[in-house]
C-alpha cells in the first residue's frame, strides 16, 4: 500500500498484520516470502542464532522445518511465535512457564482453559510489577525535584 508522506513523497506502508502483538519490528519481513534462514531470523528479531537454537532445543519453538541439507528454514508463523515469545520474555515470564505454554499450544484446543489461566496469572504479576515501578518512579521524581530545587537555591536562581 502506498501513502503520501507529510513531505509529499510516496512512502510504503506495511499492511496491518492480524493476530500479531503490537510493537516495533526491528526489520520488516521481505514481502512474498515464507522461508527464512536462522541468520535472517536473528537479524529480524534481534535474537542471536544461539538463542534461537536454544529455544528449539528446550521446546519453546515449535518444529522448525529444515532443508535437505539440515539447515533451519523458519516460516512467517515461526516469526509470529517468536514475536509472542519475545513479548512474554520482556514481561518477565519465566522460561519454564513459556515452555509450558508452548506445550499447551501444541496439545491443542482442549488446553484453552489452562492457557488462559497461565496467561491470566502472569498478567497479574506484570500488573504488580508495573505498580511497583510506578511507585519507584514517584520516588525518583521526588528526588530529582529536590535536587533541582537545592541546585537553584545554591546558585541563587
Amino acid at each position: 500500500m502506498t501513502v503520501t508522506a507529510t513531505d509529499g513523497t510516496a512512502a510504503v506502508q506495511e499492511p496491518a498484520r492480524p493476530n500479531r502483538c503490537k510493537g516495533p519490528v526491528p526489520h520488516p519481513r521481505p514481502t512474498g516470502r515464507d522461508q527464512y534462514t536462522i541468520s535472517e531470523v536473528a537479524e529480524h528479531t534481534g535474537l542471536s542464532a544461539h538463542t534461537l537454537r536454544w529455544y528449539e532445543r528446550i521446546g519453546l519453538m515449535p518444529h522448525v522445518d529444515r532443508t535437505h541439507t539440515g539447515q533451519r528454514r523458519f516460516s512467517n508463523r515461526d516469526l509470529d511465535w517468536l514475536d509472542l515469545v519475545t513479548k512474554l520474555r520482556l514481561t518477565g515470564m519465566p522460561v519454564a512457564d513459556m515452555v509450558r505454554y508452548a506445550e499447551l499450544v501444541r496439545e491443542g484446543e482442549h488446553t484453552f482453559a489452562e492457557r488462559e489461566a497461565l496467561l491470566t496469572a502472569h498478567r497479574e504479576d506484570v500488573r504488580d510489577r508495573i505498580a511497583e515501578l510506578q511507585s519507584t518512579l514517584l520516588v525518583l521524581d521526588y528526588k530529582i525535584d529536590a535536587y533541582a530545587d537545592a541546585r537553584r537555591v545554591s546558585e541563587g536562581v
